[in-house]
């Protein structure tokens, strides 16, 4: 992308190798090889890239893609996953064409890009379609419902280390965006949620003096990345480490079930 405000231009991105990250209202998304993202030179900040990464960049007339100054805008910066539906169609499109140096300078490759032009002007008109579906889906009784259904499956993928609000909106056909403001309305955010049902299930299993398990089999086994971010989430939640919370939590359970045995003896 050139270093200046292009006005007349937008530019979309396919992602080929390497870490590239796109950050979108607050939101920070890994792409992955394939994925797209229209960019706007002024904002280039928003993307951010790691080593040895690659990605194929296109400039589009912003006047052939049939949209608003402002619903372009809605868009910029949008990851769009390239395995599914048209942002699979896009890309693969798109690789192609990068890849065939004689359709630049010829009747056939300025007809393909046309075709180019066309299939992202219909990937822009779907992305503002599911912006407007979330809107339309925040009547109190669809909210409640679309929560519920991913309380479920976050409580179902606790154990995965992967999940993420990324991998939550994806199973729910939802944006990053919107998951967000779900649970901002919740009064908490996606990582807040997962991170304290987390929590609370391993103070239960540290809890119970009957399994015999370390603090770093718990972590590992409910998605902490090491057992050291678990022992400071833990204390950052509960005001000690989950030993002390272990050794407290045994003590008090030995000391239940000998007054219990001095009660059935008299």
């Amino acid at each position: 992308m050139p270093d200046t405000n292009d006005r007349n231009h937008v530019y979309l991105g396919v992602h080929v190798r390497g870490p590239v990250a796109v950050v979108h209202e607050g939101d920070k998304t890994r792409l992955e090889p394939n994925d797209l993202v229209f960019c706007d030179p002024a904002r280039r900040h928003l993307l951010r890239f790691g080593e040895d990464c690659q990605m194929i960049f296109f400039r589009v007339p912003r006047c052939y893609l049939g949209v608003t100054e402002s619903e372009l805008n809605q868009v910029l910066g949008v990851p769009v996953r390239g395995g599914e539906g048209i942002g699979a169609l896009a890309s693969d499109f798109l690789t192609a064409l990068a890849a065939k140096a004689e359709f630049r300078r010829s009747t056939i490759g300025d007809r393909r890009a046309r075709a180019a032009v066309h299939l992202l002007s219909l990937l822009v008109m779907e992305l503002l379609d599911a912006a407007t579906t979330d809107e339309a889906d925040d009547a109190p009784g669809a909210v409640n419902t679309m929560l519920s259904r991913i309380h479920a499956y976050i409580e179902e993928h606790l154990m995965d280390p992967d999940l993420s609000p990324e991998s939550i909106a994806r199973a729910h056909h939802i944006s990053v965006r919107y998951l967000q403001k779900l649970f901002q309305n919740d009064g908490s955010t996606v990582s807040q949620w997962v991170r304290q049902r987390r929590l609370e299930i391993c103070r239960i299993e540290l809890g119970r003096s009957n399994r015999r398990t370390t603090m770093a089999a718990v972590a590992h086994r409910w998605g902490f990345s090491s057992p050291s971010h678990f022992s400071r989430t833990f204390r950052g939640a509960y005001g000690m480490s989950p030993s002390e919370w272990q050794a407290l939590a045994t003590s008090a359970f030995a000391t239940t079930t000998a007054g219990a045995t001095d009660e059935r003896r008299r």
